[in-house]
């Protein structure tokens, strides 16, 4: 397979692979930058259910770049965002539930580049841990946020 062509193919291979992953919501945006033409720069706040464990939420803000570019989808988003997952119900842990898994992941740039996150379950100390990294297919990035939900009872006991 010819260099300029792997990129691709590791993109239809990510696209194809049926993870299960969540879909998020959009909570609102907030302007950062007024742009005279296209979008504004904003902040968004989405939020997602983790598809696998009921009774988590993650609550997740990206910066959006805007601009023309941003305005058509063009734009590459920076590598800017922070996570904060909770216990919102009773938590179900799925009997084969594995101890590390991507359960959201979101496009910030029209091919190369995507916030992944990934679900990890520390048995020992009965907690899930939601990591967010930025990456390119290409290059790859350190940008990265943790949460943490310590599975506890919920309600009346």
């Amino acid at each position: 397979m010819p260099t300029f062509a792997r990129p691709f193919a590791i993109l239809a291979l990510l696209l194809s692979s049926g993870l299960p992953v969540a879909q998020a919501e959009e909570v609102g945006c907030l302007t950062t930058a007024w742009k005279l033409i296209g979008a504004n720069h904003r902040v968004c706040i989405s939020a997602f259910d983790d598809p696998k464990v009921s009774g988590v939420t993650c609550h997740v803000s990206q910066a959006r770049t805007g601009g023309i570019k941003g305005s058509f989808g063009l734009a590459e988003d920076p590598s800017q965002f922070s996570i904060a997952c909770r216990q919102i119900g009773p938590i179900s842990l799925p009997a084969n539930l594995p101890d590390d898994e991507v359960v959201f992941t979101d496009n910030t740039s029209l091919i190369f580049k995507e916030t992944k996150i990934s679900r990890f379950v520390d048995r020992k100390r009965n907690v899930l841990i939601y990591l967010a990294i930025s990456r390119k297919l290409i290059e790859g990035a350190p940008s990265n946020a943790i949460s943490s939900v310590p599975i506890q009872p919920w309600g009346k006991h």
